[in-house]
């Protein structure tokens, strides 16, 4: 595929400035298209929308085509006569504005939808009908959240068994109509606010580059309704294996992840059909996908289930170019990224030259002062996406405080770095600039950088740290942080290596 070069900024909705307890989809969201485009930018990527877990990871979903409600802006609800003046008040909160709170935006946001529903039905629930059969997913979900909320938010496998089982739980669906129909409207009002969204990015050139974790929960509505897609035990409602990687750069313990493995062999049966609807929802999300872990498409590491470490899985050969000959066939314009990071191999190399598919690199990766990286900019094919640093990665300045000497010192030198004071942060840090810049310089089509390095912010400003689970996926940016990134730079550099047009 053609593409021109272009730039993009990586921060979540979650992380924009808002009253609301954690950054929404409104007139914040348009603030940050504006600055975007007044930067040169022409991408802005975003983690998975999808609902969150109780961690705040939206990489741990009980959907994997639902949208988070927690993002919804109240504001618009109110705009729409939908909620009272003390609901909107109620939805305000008073606590840091550098930190997400996802246990109040959740609690307040479904007591504002709750009395939004209330009030929409009065007008007839047709534009919800019309967005649940638009949607086919939709159903599934809303039953699902209306039976955990019955069984006190256990997970589905802990339901009385008439529940548990899909196919037995239709027969008393009914019992649960207008707390489905409750759920379908949460979703009807998510992609109502997030469908302007990204049609204003669209208008001012920003495409939307979007995020889908390979695997789902366990407890998700996907698993729950579709449960011989994956890796069950019938009898028990237990995976056998589950998800994970080995030991790696992120955690020398790897990772046990526990997400059920797919049934490929009955998904191949079925034309890869529920990958497909998957796909298709996504790029009516996106401009573009980015399908984090995406090397399990090759190969995956499948741990026996009652493992307690990730280091006695093993390797199990994956659908491969099975799968993406049905993706061209059905989805031939789909615009896709490989999140190929990790443990590699041949297969996964076989499979990118096979689909054409960019993959990443991430200039950290790279600074062995004795190899020649893949992730050294000098390297970089057209055909891939650089990235100054992940949401799993350090800052660049939070980098360049842990590395070795060594590697601080290649660092530096490599990106031309001559000043004295590379320990120095904020918005005008050379040495961050001097890394941006590298990345910039590099061959590759697409190159993203994270607005905490935009802002030369250290460690404590990082998304996500892997293989832990406390702090992450909190970080909030003010308004004052994002107006003092100075924007003509990063014109300037777009310009002077044509990502800008």
């Amino acid at each position: 595929m053609n593409r021109k070069r272009r730039a993009g900024v990586l921060m979540h909705i979650s992380s924009l400035p808002s009253e609301y307890g954690i950054g929404v989809m409104g007139v914040d969201a348009a603030d940050f298209i504006k600055r975007l485009q007044k930067g040169g930018f022409r991408l802005w990527q975003v983690l998975p929308l999808n609902p969150v877990d109780e961690k705040g990871s939206p990489y741990s979903s009980c959907s994997a085509f639902a949208g988070n409600i927690s993002l919804i802006d109240p504001e618009l609800l109110y705009a729409l006569e939908l909620i009272s003046d003390e609901t909107l008040e109620e939805n305000r909160y008073s606590g840091s504005i550098y930190t997400a709170d996802y246990a109040f935006a959740y609690e307040k946001r479904m007591k504002a939808l709750r009395e939004a529903y209330t009030n929409i039905i009065a007008k007839g629930k047709e534009p919800i009908y019309l967005f649940a059969q638009q949607n086919v997913w939709a159903e599934d979900y809303a039953y699902y959240m209306a039976l955990k909320a019955f069984h006190g938010g256990k997970p589905w496998w802990e339901w009385e068994d008439k529940y548990a089982r899909y196919e037995k739980a239709q027969k008393e669906k009914e019992r649960f109509r207008d707390e489905i129909d409750f759920h379908l409207f949460t979703q009807y009002m998510f992609f109502y606010q997030w469908r302007s969204v990204k049609e204003y990015a669209n208008s001012r050139n920003i495409s939307i580059l979007g995020d889908m974790p390979i695997y789902v929960s366990r407890d998700s509505a996907d698993v729950w309704s579709e449960r011989g897609l994956f890796e069950i035990n019938e009898k028990s409602l237990a995976p056998t294996e589950v998800s994970g990687v080995p030991p790696d750069y992120f955690s020398e313990e790897g990772q046990l992840w526990g997400n059920p493995l797919y049934n490929w062999k009955r998904m191949e049966k079925e034309n890869f059909a529920w990958w497909i609807k998957r796909l298709s929802a996504a790029l009516k999300l996106y401009d573009r996908v980015r399908i984090d872990h995406f090397r399990a498409f090759a190969s995956y590491w499948a741990v026996p289930a009652e493992s307690e470490t990730a280091k006695t899985g093993k390797w199990i050969d994956g659908p491969g170019m099975k799968l993406f000959d049905e993706v061209k066939k059905q989805l031939p314009e789909a615009d896709i990224i490989a999140e190929d990071l990790g443990t590699f191999g041949e297969d996964v190399v076989k499979l990118l030259e096979d689909t054409q598919i960019p993959g990443m690199r991430v200039i950290q990766f790279g600074f062995d002062p004795n190899g020649d990286s893949t992730h050294l900019p000098h390297n970089y094919p057209k055909n891939s996406v650089a990235y100054v640093g992940t949401h799993d990665n350090n800052t660049i300045l939070g980098w360049l405080w842990e590395a070795s000497e060594d590697e601080r010192k290649y660092a530096l030198r490599y990106c031309c770095y001559g000043g004295n004071n590379w320990g120095e942060g904020g918005h005008h840090s050379g040495s961050c600039r001097a890394v941006i810049e590298a990345v910039w310089r590099s061959s590759a089509d697409t190159a993203i950088v994270a607005v905490q390095d935009m802002c030369g912010f250290g460690a404590d400003a990082r998304m996500n740290t892997p293989g832990t689970s406390e702090k992450n996926w909190k970080i909030r940016f003010s308004k004052d942080a994002l107006d003092a990134i100075d924007y003509d730079y990063y014109r300037e550099i777009n310009t002077v290596y044509r990502r800008y047009y």
